[in-house]
């Protein structure tokens, strides 16, 4: 079994821990954290140090792969950043609870993590570093990009199209044949039933924009703010 390291060790980390111990496919020797002190145990497990502590935690652990448990899809990039900076050929395992219901001809990209109780239907594509959360559906020839993520209990109709660090919030319902554009969020317990453009947040049943976004912009909590505005960039 091969070893790997879980960068977040906050609660999306304890879910992601969950999900690779029941799966049974990787060996975790620990979580890496920024803002968490070495040595801390989390879940049973130990604060290896930090990103910059990569080259010294590969070596010492044997360590084969790593994922990156951080709920905001931009913190998520920068992170992930980072670490492929310090590390280029560092590889990112995806993880899919063995309760998950994934249909044929379904495609998971790397970092991905897929939920307890998730369904993927047929002919859905799931690109890199995304997120699919507990009791999320995602119907027939569905496209997440990257980075993109769907909350705990999102349902959402076939052909959906998500765009890249998009995110369906709790709850919330998409009807057949959306294009969610990029940089944008959803409000929980939302009924969409019309397209969303880029870089808007909708909300309410049926959803309408509520307020424009920018990159970087927080929406899980605003204590992020500072950071993912440090790393903001044209090119996506």
């Amino acid at each position: 079994m091969k070893n790997i390291i879980i960068f977040g060790a906050s609660g999306h980390g304890s879910v992601v821990l969950d999900c690779i111990e029941k799966e049974g496919r990787y060996k975790v020797v620990g979580f890496m954290d920024s803002y968490k002190k070495k040595g801390l145990i989390i879940n049973g497990y130990k604060i290896l140090g930090n990103e910059f502590d990569l080259p010294f935690v590969i070596e010492k652990y044997s360590v084969t792969g790593v994922f990156v448990a951080v709920g905001d899809n931009w913190v998520r990039k920068i992170l992930i950043d980072r670490i492929t900076k310090i590390n280029p050929n560092i590889r990112f395992i995806s993880v899919v609870h063995p309760s998950a219901s994934i249909g044929k001809y379904v495609e998971i990209g790397n970092g991905t993590v897929i939920m307890p109780g998730v369904i993927v239907n047929a002919n859905t594509v799931i690109k890199d570093f995304c997120i699919l959360n507990t009791n999320a559906s995602l119907d027939h020839d569905g496209y997440m990009d990257d980075f993109s993520s769907l909350a705990p209990g999102v349902v959402i109709g076939g052909n959906l199209w998500l765009g890249k660090f998009s995110a369906l919030s709790l709850g919330c319902k998409v009807v057949e044949n959306i294009t969610v554009g990029k940089h944008s969020i959803v409000g929980a317990a939302s009924l969409v039933s019309d397209d969303v453009a880029d870089y808007v947040t909708v909300y309410g049943s049926p959803a309408r924009v509520i307020s424009k976004r920018a990159i970087g912009d927080p929406y899980l909590s605003r204590s992020k703010r500072a950071s993912s505005r440090l790393f903001i960039s044209n090119d996506y």
